[in-house]
């Protein structure tokens, strides 16, 4: 059996790749690569990853080349991921993995695309995005000639599940899971009624730093607020003007960045200090120790949640209930929904390979082929798409 190195001595409470509990197919390891190696090096080369390019995190795609997309925003959480699981001692590939896998499910045009299909797919099991991911690792990617999905392991299954913590806490709630994450084989082993592993919880911390910071960079970049408003915000007005004073003539992009740069670092400074406190307390033998506790152990302060709280409210007011982003996201609402409208009464209209995968108008096989088809898609896709069926004016 090959014993994979490790870069530095893991901690007791950290994942480790060699009592790592396997996959659905056992794969013999042919390198001196982790399983958790293997796992982020699958996703990294997944057609699903690729497309994440395409995708928008607040800002359609093609509305500039400076905004993030979920592919940038999904390299900016693995590094900030990285970085706090190397401090406390976790496993750095299984946390870079999740932070990289955790966003592979979401449709085009962000939350609103999301919010869409959702809304399309309520008679026929919902829509979400989490467990999108895992039908994409598990069963969509056809990259392999042994089995359909990644192949991945339990651990990284699981992480993905347990992205936003557990997912039921009773039996009864059972019923409400969505059918992507039910569909799959042996779904009850990922063991929803308890906490996630700490690299899962610290991926998901690494994505709260990531998208706070950086969609503030974007919305300043976009003209929707200005230094003058965000610095109104008592902790973002803060490290504003602590870049100031040390830089009196500092230029306005720089002191954005800068102060954006020291608001990372004090966000992960906090989780470091809080979860250190945490771990002190309950004193975790193993990941499953973690995994029972009836709380996360990777979190911020509840000091820093206090001030976090009116950056979100800014956020919320002035940029993802700005009036531009409205108009993107109701016209990206709107083209999901058509086309979902069209596929699922005329499913001849999908591509040869999906509709062969069909059975006839509004059934749920059908809305399951029509969901994973839009789901899978770019924004720039959809819009074609939607453009060739909807406005053929090019082909008459």
């Amino acid at each position: 059996m090959v014993k994979y190195p490790s870069i530095r001595p893991l901690a007791i409470y950290a994942s480790d790749p060699n009592k790592a509990r396997g996959r659905s197919i056992s794969q013999p390891s042919k390198s001196e690569r982790s399983p958790f190696q293997r796992d982020k090096d699958r996703i990294i080369h997944s057609s699903a990853f690729r497309r994440l390019k395409g995708k928008t995190q607040v800002f359609v795609s093609h509305e500039g080349d400076y905004y993030r997309t979920r592919l940038t925003h999904s390299l900016e959480v693995s590094q900030i991921a990285r970085s706090i699981a190397r401090v406390l001692g976790l496993d750095e590939d299984l946390a870079e993995c999740l932070a990289l896998a955790h966003d592979l499910g979401h449709p085009p045009f962000g939350h609103s695309g999301e919010d869409a299909l959702a809304e399309c797919m309520k008679p026929y099991g919902g829509f979400d995005h989490n467990a999108q991911t895992l039908r994409i690792v598990t069963h969509l990617e056809g990259r392999y000639a042994e089995f359909d999905g990644l192949n991945l392991t339990w651990e990284t299954l699981e992480g993905i599940a347990k992205h936003n913590g557990p997912l039921v806490t009773k039996k009864s709630d059972v019923a409400k899971l969505p059918w992507a994450l039910t569909a799959i084989e042996n779904w009850e082993a990922l063991e929803l009624d308890t906490f996630a592993g700490p690299e899962a919880q610290v991926a998901a911390l690494a994505d709260d730093i990531a998208y706070n910071n950086h969609d503030l960079d974007d919305g300043l970049s976009a003209g929707l607020f200005s230094v003058a408003d965000v610095t109104q915000v008592p902790f973002v007005g803060e490290m504003f003007e602590d870049v100031r004073r040390r830089y009196p003539n500092i230029p306005e992009s720089r002191l954005i960045h800068e102060s954006v740069r020291d608001m990372i670092g004090y966000m992960v400074a906090d989780v470091l200090s809080e979860t250190r406190r945490r771990l002190e307390a309950a004193g975790p033998k193993s990941p499953d120790d973690i995994r029972n506790l009836d709380h996360a152990v990777v979190d911020f302060s509840q000091e820093f949640r206090a001030k976090e709280k009116p950056l979100r409210e800014f956020l919320y007011d002035n940029m993802y209930k700005h009036f531009k982003v409205n108009r993107m996201m109701s016209t990206a609402g709107r083209v999901v929904r058509e086309l979902f409208a069209l596929f699922i009464v005329e499913p001849d209209l999908l591509p040869k390979h999906l509709y062969v995968q069909t059975n006839g108008s509004e059934t749920f096989e059908t809305a399951r082929v029509v969901c994973d088809y839009i789901a899978s898609m770019t924004d720039s896709f959809a819009i074609s798409e939607h453009k060739k069926l909807y406005q053929p004016a090019g082909y008459f």
